[in-house]
């Protein structure tokens, strides 16, 4: 006997009446359709081609204070019907949770998406496999054209699109449909038997907008060219300067510090610093999700609150936190429209487009202005707690001296605490706004640097 299939609005409907029918008295629910292509090449032959395609539905049901999360990909009506039996029997017999509802009516109200409003996040023209394999060929050509001693560890190029569905039992239905184009390229260089690795990337909504292949290439061999003969750094305390593509791990940090998990918890140093000077006069921390053909960007969170660009950190002040709806009851406050969720798991705070907004100095000034320091451009293992805000992590870039580059640095240890890091924060003015969380060129006026 064929099973009954039925489309995404019935299906949405259909849980939603079969939860309230089960005893639920709240109930969220996602669609998640995700499909993409992807290529990966190696010295001029096809290494992987991989095409993908899921349907998945997450759904939350409320007993009162009491909930559970399941998902499935299994579409029929009976196994939905079932689906949400499982769900209501097993919250049944849930401890309860105090903080966690679904949006009500009133708050849906008063923070609605905004409407009328086009932030560019679905490019309607796919990438077909001739375009990818392209791309990944044409990249890595150019590449090993610019260096005998360079060799290809693999180009990749690929595409996704996510299409996203949010409805809940107050009356809240939105949808996000948002792709991603990607091209990359991992070299590895080598100088008397001594091998370094080094890469680089892009990353687009709309596939128009990807670098060049010839850009990508010139990047990845000169990172990787510059890194051959390299020395571990001497010992002491130093100025440090942080790359925009290392830069934004102290950025992840910051948003680690006070995201409201970690603050309702007491798991972050930051947690009684709302409203205080922590943070260097010069730092200044946005979260835009509505940034056109932005990775993060997006009209309503998880639970269907409207979202709004943000100020968190202004002049070195702490001014928000990253709240959900629970996070903001336990710290009677009012969401703030960051909810993130999977498909079986409980909404938690996050990030849109995170971003630290640029400084007055030119990356090559604040490299000028320090006798004797470490630029960074790599990271390796990570040893961070932003409960004590201890920080140490293996590094590898290139020593300055007397206001120049002067060689590459490998195996080296950079260490501090983020307490006396994030008030040392000088940004220079070189920042990229092509990724969901992006920072310009750092300078940590001291931190220790161990080598030799």
């Amino acid at each position: 006997m064929q099973t009954k299939k039925i489309n995404d609005n019935e299906l949405l409907s259909m849980l939603l009446e079969e939860s309230k029918k089960n005893g639920a008295s709240d109930a969220d629910i996602i669609l998640s359709k995700n499909n993409g292509l992807s290529l990966t090449c190696r010295n001029g032959f096809d290494e992987t081609v991989e095409q993908y395609e899921s349907y998945d539905i997450g759904l939350r049901v409320f007993l009162g204070k009491k909930n559970v999360i399941l998902s499935t990909n299994d579409t029929s009506e009976k196994k939905l019907k079932e689906f949400v039996y499982k769900a209501i029997e097993m919250a049944k017999i849930v401890p309860e949770d105090q903080f966690s509802s679904i949006a009500s009516k009133d708050l849906l109200k008063d923070r609605p998406p905004l409407k009328n409003v086009d932030l560019e996040t679905f490019d309607k023209n796919y990438p077909k496999l001739n375009d990818l394999r392209e791309k990944a060929y044409t990249l890595e050509s150019k590449a090993l054209n610019l260096s005998k001693k360079i060799q290809s560890d693999g180009s990749e190029a690929s595409w996704n699109v996510s299409d996203t569905t949010l409805i809940t039992s107050n009356g809240f239905y939105g949808r996000n449909k948002k792709t991603t184009n990607s091209l990359s390229i991992v070299l590895v260089g080598e100088q008397s038997n001594k091998k370094e690795r080094d890469y680089d990337f892009s990353s687009k909504v709309f596939f128009e907008d990807l670098d060049s292949p010839t850009k990508i290439a010139n990047s990845a061999a000169e990172k990787v060219l510059k890194k051959l003969g390299s020395e571990k750094p001497k010992t002491g305390h130093f100025p440090i300067i942080f790359e925009p593509r290392v830069a934004k791990t102290i950025l992840g940090h910051i948003a680690s510090s006070m995201n409201g998990n970690a603050i309702t918890r007491g798991t972050s140093f930051l947690k009684d610093s709302l409203n205080e000077q922590v943070f260097s006069d010069k730092l200044n921390v946005i979260d835009n999700p509505h940034l056109k053909r932005g990775h993060g960007s997006r009209l309503f969170d998880a639970e269907g609150v409207g979202t709004r660009k943000m100020d968190l950190i202004h002049n070195g002040v702490l001014t928000n936190w990253l709240l959900d709806i629970s996070c903001s009851t336990q710290l009677n406050t009012i969401t703030n429209g960051n909810a993130f969720r999977g498909l079986s798991s409980s909404p938690s705070p996050g990030i849109s487009n995170l971003m630290i907004e640029p400084g007055d100095s030119k990356p090559e000034d604040l490299i000028s202005s320090i006798k004797e320091g470490f630029l960074v451009t790599e990271l390796i293992g990570s040893s961070v707690s932003i409960m004590t805000g201890d920080y140490s992590r293996g590094a590898g870039g290139f020593w300055i001296k007397n206001g120049k580059i002067s060689h590459p640095i490998s195996e080296a240890t950079i260490a501090g605490n983020l307490k006396e890091i994030f008030k040392k924060i000088v940004p220079a003015n070189d920042v990229d706004i092509s990724n969901s969380i992006t920072s310009p060129t750092l300078m940590i006026e001291d931190m220790v640097v161990a080598g030799n």
